[in-house]
């Protein structure tokens, strides 16, 4: 992810303009409330954090009711994700998602064991996510790659690898840009 860190209202912004519908789009709404959730969590404890982290929920649940997109406030997203399609996106809470990637509908971000439930995907920037497609456990998804439609991931796959599959095979190596 990128280094400067720039703010909520901005990141907004770009999230908007990197929705093709823009402001109507279900993906739209799931990242900003997502964005205004996780600012929250810079806050010292107290009162307002509190009362921010009620709103928070509320909010997230709509969001889940509405478009039918689950995105954690402790999960960490870089800037400008885009969410092709609305619903069925599910992204467990200790889930990294990288700059500029592409989730389609149906998703699953999430962990792969009761016996480690901290352990989720983590994505690196430019990922593209098909639709139906399925990450499990603590997996690196490098930069570049793509994770082609229902695919079922549960290796490693390299910067600008090409995984389908259930499981997922790797079934080509893309140049990775910039190298």
């Amino acid at each position: 992810m990128s280094g400067d860190r720039p703010g909520v209202w901005r990141l907004i912004r770009e999230d908007r303009s990197t929705q093709r519908e823009g402001l109507w789009a279900q993906g739209f709404w799931a990242l900003a409330v997502y964005r205004l959730s996780h600012r929250r969590l810079a806050r010292r404890a107290g009162l307002v954090r509190r009362l921010w982290g009620g709103w928070a929920k509320l909010a997230g649940k709509a969001v889940e009711c509405l478009c039918g997109i689950s995105l954690p406030e402790g999960t960490t997203i870089g800037r400008r994700l885009r969410i092709e399609h609305f619903g069925g996106i599910i992204v467990h809470s200790a889930t990294v998602i990288g700059d500029d990637c592409l989730l389609r509908q149906n998703v699953t971000l999430g962990n792969r064991s009761e016996a480690r439930p901290m352990d989720a995907p983590v994505l690196g920037n430019r990922v593209q996510v098909g639709a139906g497609a399925v990450i499990l456990g603590g997996v690196h998804i490098g930069d570049d790659a793509v994770i082609g439609a229902n695919a079922v991931v549960l290796i490693d796959v390299p910067a600008g690898g090409v995984a389908v599959g259930n499981p997922a095979q790797l079934v080509q190596r893309r140049a990775a840009s910039g190298a």
